[in-house]
């Protein structure tokens, strides 16, 4: 899908493990062995990288799910000027 300005997708792969994925990229952002690790770890690189979508496949590949997470905490929050 692109044209999303930031999304990743958690999808099966063949050997049973589960991807995080960002559209376009030639490599899995991470790889866990549950559905279930992959949604969390999918949720803390979307935070980190400023929020975005999150499209959950199932097991058949169509899109189940999709959540959208708010970005995580800033690591470089503007100067107080006080």
């Amino acid at each position: 899908m692109s044209g999303q300005a930031n999304s990743r997708d958690v999808v099966r792969r063949d050997d049973g493990t589960w991807a995080v994925t960002k559209p376009g990229a030639e490599r899995a952002s991470a790889v866990a062995g549950t559905q279930a690790e992959a949604i969390q770890r999918g949720s803390q690189i979307l935070g980190n990288d400023g929020g975005g979508e999150l499209r959950i496949h199932g097991t058949n590949g169509q899109v189940r799910d999709q959540r959208t997470i708010a970005p995580g905490h800033d690591p470089f929050p503007p100067k107080d000027k006080g």
